[in-house]
Order: C-alpha cells, then sequence, then structure tokens
C-alpha cells in the first residue's frame, strides 16, 4: 500500500489533484473517518442486508427475471452458505423484513473488518447496493468485473431495450472506476 501511495504522490505535476489519487484517499478516510466512527461505518454497511439488491427482482419481463435469478440466486446461496445468512427474495421494491439472525450474521462479517477493509467494502457496498455483493467481493467468491456486470443487470436490460444513454454510460464508469479501486485497496490491506 505505501509503494502504490507514493507512486500515486510520485505521478502529481503541478497541481495536487486529489480525484487520481485513490489509494491515498481511502487510506486517509480509514485513518480520519472509518477508525474514528466505526461502529457508526459498521451499522450503515451492515444495514444494506435488510434492502440488498439481489433480493428485489423485476417480475416480469420473463427474461429479465431469468437473467436476475441465474446472476443473483448463487450469491444469496453463497451468502447462506458462508455467513450462515439466507435472506429473502422478493419482487419489486419494496422492501421485505429479514431473517433476524441473518442480518444479525451479516452484521457480524462486516464487524470482522478492521478500518481499512471497512473502507474497502463501503464502496463495495455502496455503490451497487448490495452487502451481499460487497462482501462476495471482498471475500473473493466473484471477480470485479463480474460482480460490476451482476450489480447492473437492471441498467443493461434498460439499455437494451431503450438504446444507450451516454450521460447515464459517463456516470457510470466513474461508479465502475470507484467500484474497482475499492477492490484495489482491499488487495492492498491483505
Amino acid at each position: 500500500m505505501a509503494e502504490a501511495i507514493a507512486a500515486e504522490w510520485n505521478a502529481q505535476e503541478g497541481e495536487i489533484r486529489p480525484e487520481t489519487m485513490p489509494v491515498t484517499r481511502a487510506a486517509n478516510a480509514a485513518l480520519d473517518k472509518v477508525s474514528t466512527q466505526r461502529d457508526e461505518v459498521v451499522d450503515m454497511l451492515a444495514a444494506y442486508a435488510g434492502t440488498d439488491l439481489l433480493c428485489h427482482r423485476a417480475s416480469a419481463p420473463e427474461a429479465l427475471v431469468a437473467r436476475q435469478e441465474a446472476a443473483w440466486a448463487p450469491l444469496l446461496d453463497w451468502a447462506a452458505r458462508r455467513h450462515g445468512a439466507p435472506l429473502r427474495v422478493t419482487a419489486g421494491v419494496m422492501p421485505v423484513a429479514q431473517p433476524a439472525r441473518s442480518l444479525a450474521r451479516l452484521r457480524l462479517a462486516v464487524d470482522g473488518c478492521d478500518a481499512f477493509r471497512l473502507t474497502a467494502l463501503h464502496d463495495l457496498v455502496a455503490i451497487p447496493g448490495s452487502l451481499v455483493l460487497g462482501l462476495a467481493v471482498l471475500e473473493g467468491e466473484i471477480g470485479p468485473e463480474a460482480a460490476w456486470d451482476v450489480s447492473r443487470i437492471d441498467e443493461a436490460w434498460q439499455a437494451e431495450l431503450w438504446g444507450r444513454d451516454p450521460e447515464a454510460e459517463a456516470r457510470d464508469a466513474t461508479r465502475r472506476r470507484a467500484f474497482l479501486d475499492a477492490l484495489r485497496f482491499s488487495q492492498l490491506c491483505a
């Protein structure tokens, strides 16, 4: 990590541009924010399990339902096996009550992270809106590119149906870079 931070600083010419220094920013956040608010960060990330993206499915069209099931069910099965945390699936955006034991088990997984891994986990969870997906990436169950694609099934479907939106694609590119930067930071923590 120190070498990555040094490389970011060495790449700065003239004006310091923090947006080009993701490892430095994440390390600063881990030290200055996450470590001082650890319990709040754990609670905030664990709360994503109650409304996890992977639990909210389309009811139609059948092709989208099938895509979501094929991509998301194996990750929910993994969470049930790995963390003892089965979650309920629902159609639509309204939350469904999740088993208290499952929520507690997923909170334990989050609580097991130190401040640096919590910092990485924040973007791995918040960007896609899925604690299960964030933990699966952090624990090596799914690769980063596959995880990004899994998190964007609905958006990909809309683009196929209605066409591409250059502004949305630009926002997604920025979010994808942040997602991948978070994974790299987590790997540097090891």
